[in-house]
Order: C-alpha cells, then sequence, then structure tokens
C-alpha cells in the first residue's frame, strides 16, 4: 500500500502581499475570534496587514452605504448562471470560457476580496495595488489578477464568516464550518444573513452593468436548494471529473490555502479525511437536490470530455441553456482555447492508498458518473 496523499508538512508557496483576510471587517474578525480563531506567530506577516485593514474596510463599507444604499435597495438581479462542480473539477476553467461572453457579468477578484467597498474603491484603488496579486494562482498554475473571474465565495466570507473556508481560521475543527456547506443544519437565524449577504453582494455586481451574473464556487454546489430560493429562475452548469483526479487535487489545493492564508499554526492533522468528508457530501447532496430544478435550467458535463472539445462542449451549455447566441462569442472562446496549449497542469505519482480510498468509499461516484476503477 502506497504512502497517504497528505504529508502533514506545509509546502512553502510564495504569495506576495494578498490574503484573503485583507477584505475583512472589524465586527466579523472579532466574530471569529470569539468563536475560537487560531492566530500563531509565525503568521504575523499576515495578521499585522490584517488587522491594518480592518479599520480600512469597516470605515468605507459605511462609506459605500451612504454612496449606494437607495441604489442597490432599487436593483434587481436578472436569473444568474450558477456554475457548479466540487473543487478541482474543473470550475475555473468552465468559469473563464463563459465569463468571455460579454453580453454577461461576473464577480472579479478585487470584487471579492473587497465586497464591502468595491463599488467605491475599485476603479482608483485594482491599479494602484496590482503588485499584490500573483500572477498565477499557486495551486494550480493558472493566470489571476484583479480584473479575471474569481469564485464568490470569498465574499461570502468575508460579509459573514458562514463558509467552509472558515477552516482556514479553523484548520482541523470541522464542526466549527461544516454548517456552512449546505446551511440544511445551521442556525436559521445564519441563514438568513447568508442569504441576505449573498444577494447584497449579487445587487452589487448588477448595478455596475445590469446585465446577468455568471458566477461559481465550488461551495454552491451543496446550495442548489438555498439558491433555488433566492433565485428560482436561476440556471446551473455542473461538471464533474474521475473522483481520484478531484480529491487527490483537492488534498493538494487544500494545503497550499492554508499555507498562503492561514493565521495560526499550520497542522494538516486528519487533512485527507476531511477531504473524504466534504466530497462525499458534496456529491450526495448535489445529486439530491438536482431534482427539483426545472428541465431546461441545468446541463451537466464530464470534465474529461470538456477539455477534449472546448469549443464544441461550449456550444452544447449555451443550446441547452437557451443561452444568448453562441455565434456572438464563438471568436473570444477559439482565441481562448488556442491559448491554453500553453498550460501546463500539476502533475502527482499515482497514490495506491488513495486509489483504495476511492475505489471503495467513492464507489458510488464511479457508478453514478460512469468512471473506471483506479488501477
Amino acid at each position: 500500500m502506497g504512502k497517504s496523499t497528505s504529508t502533514n508538512k506545509p509546502v512553502r508557496h510564495s504569495q506576495r502581499g494578498l490574503v484573503i483576510w485583507h477584505g475583512m471587517r472589524m465586527r466579523d474578525f472579532r466574530k471569529l475570534r470569539k468563536v475560537g480563531a487560531e492566530l500563531h506567530w509565525s503568521q504575523l506577516h499576515r495578521i499585522l496587514p490584517t488587522l491594518g485593514m480592518l479599520p480600512y474596510n469597516t470605515v468605507m463599507e459605511k462609506v459605500e452605504g451612504w454612496r449606494y444604499e437607495k441604489k442597490l435597495a432599487e436593483t434587481e438581479v436578472k436569473p444568474p448562471l450558477f456554475v457548479l462542480g466540487h473543487w478541482r473539477s474543473g470550475t475555473t476553467l468552465l468559469h473563464n470560457l463563459l465569463t468571455l461572453d460579454d453580453r454577461f457579468t461576473y464577480p472579479n477578484l478585487y470584487q471579492c476580496i473587497f465586497p464591502h467597498h468595491f463599488l467605491s474603491t475599485e476603479k482608483a484603488m485594482a491599479g494602484l495595488t496590482s503588485w499584490l496579486v500573483p500572477k498565477r494562482r499557486p495551486m494550480d498554475n493558472m493566470e489571476t489578477g484583479w480584473k479575471l473571474p474569481q469564485e464568490d465565495e470569498l465574499a461570502l466570507l468575508l460579509t459573514t464568516t458562514y463558509s467552509p473556508y472558515r477552516n482556514l481560521a479553523f484548520q482541523g475543527h470541522r464542526e466549527r464550518y461544516e454548517d456552512y456547506f449546505d446551511f440544511k443544519s445551521a442556525d436559521p437565524q445564519e441563514r438568513e444573513q447568508w442569504k441576505a449577504a449573498m444577494m447584497r453582494f449579487m445587487k452589487k455586481i448588477t448595478l455596475r452593468t445590469g446585465k446577468p451574473i455568471i458566477t461559481k464556487s465550488p461551495g454552491h454546489t451543496y446550495r442548489v436548494e438555498i439558491l433555488r430560493e433566492m433565485f428560482p429562475d436561476a440556471k446551473f452548469v455542473y461538471i464533474h471529473r474521475h473522483p481520484y483526479d478531484v480529491i487527490r487535487s483537492t488534498i493538494h489545493l487544500r494545503a497550499v490555502m492554508f499555507q498562503t492564508n492561514a493565521l495560526g499554526k499550520i497542522n494538516l492533522e486528519n487533512h485527507d479525511e476531511l477531504v473524504y468528508q466534504a466530497y462525499e457530501q458534496c456529491i450526495r447532496t448535489y445529486e439530491e437536490d438536482k431534482q427539483n430544478i426545472p428541465e431546461g435550467h441545468l446541463y451537466e458535463l464530464k470534465y474529461e470530455e470538456f477539455e477534449k472539445d472546448l469549443l464544441g462542449h461550449m456550444h452544447k451549455v449555451y443550446d441547452n441553456l437557451q443561452l444568448p447566441d453562441f455565434e456572438h462569442v464563438r471568436p473570444k472562446i477559439e482565441q481562448y482555447v488556442a491559448g491554453q496549449k500553453e498550460y501546463k497542469k500539476n502533475v502527482f505519482p499515482t497514490d495506491a492508498a488513495l486509489a483504495e480510498v476511492v475505489n471503495t468509499r467513492m464507489k458510488f461516484v464511479l457508478d453514478k458518473y460512469g468512471y473506471d476503477p483506479v488501477s
């Protein structure tokens, strides 16, 4: 039997100066500390800048409210398109392709890191602070930048703290964030606060352009039920990938996220098991809740087929979800696909222990999606 995928030792990655917590307000930081968020002197290079940003974000949120509250109250969010799929299933690639269509809009990295005041500060500050943003994501080498599409989960973490990304503050304590995957067992008041924050963020994105929003968060794969409550006419595109590749890559992603954003001492004990639990919950919850999505509002993709013919499968997405004329965006997708030829994926050796977990514990996924066991 091979070694476990985790080494329990953090791998060093450079992230320049940016961490998720730079967009947090004072009261949300206090909220995390009150329920036991971990801090450690070894992370002072992140803790001190984060503390410095707390009053700035708190004040600028009040300025933004004063400037835009009336307009936000009058803003209607058009039916959005949600990109679903577990982490490392291809959601970023799919989101990037969909957001090439200028008839839609999307949350970008600046808006997701600074959700409290981006309407007031983005134009002035994005250019001045671009040096803080790494050119590529440390977990998978994909291009990044303030203006590029980003998952709205970051904004929801920073506006409510009710997100599985709380794990960056609590590490191995799943009980402190597990309710915020699907919210089915969450405190009803927290659930309503999350919904209000989600709606406010979507209104702020809408206010910029008035266009329908294409957004993605792997966390939303657990939340079809709550998203349909909020946006009954929303459409969904779901992408899945062989569970071995997904879990192996998610274990790596999770370690990198701790290395680049943790404010406490990094502890990867029980790391793999937490990934297994989250993956199982994701697939089971999605498969149960998708049954209530109306016909024509959901399209599903298999990553292994999608990556072989990006253009062809994007055409199918447009046709099946009855999105606007595909020919309008075809040239941009063709150009993007041509540029992807230089992209190099991370390569990992086969892990016999993980293969056994996938072939037994995740057999229901192999059977559901038609994947072969790992040999």
